[in-house]
């Protein structure tokens, strides 16, 4: 099974973050906040969405920061990943 995005829909898989910090103090669990930084799994063909066109800006690959309460957790064979609309991402990473 796969996950095929519809309009401007984006499916995202949370990159791991690091459990350590910068200066070197190791987190635990639940000190971890809920990681903003993804990958794009796979991307809807945009279109028209609410009587507007919609162009897709980021494409399968591609490292983003989205929006903290946006999308919906989806499981699927044993993986977790977050279905957002396009305008819930706020940057690509380079």
């Amino acid at each position: 099974m796969k996950l095929v995005p519809l309009a401007d829909r984006v499916v995202l898989k949370h990159v791991e973050a690091e459990e350590t910090t910068a200066s070197g103090i190791v987190l635990p669990g639940q000190a971890k906040e809920q990681p903003q930084f993804a990958e794009v799994i796979a991307v809807g063909p945009g279109g028209m969405v609410d009587g507007n066109e919609v162009v897709m800006n980021v494409k399968v690959g591609d490292k983003v920061i989205y929006s903290k309460y946006a999308g919906n957790e989806v499981k699927l064979n044993k993986e977790e990943f977050v279905i957002v609309r396009q305008n819930d991402i706020l940057a690509i990473v380079e």
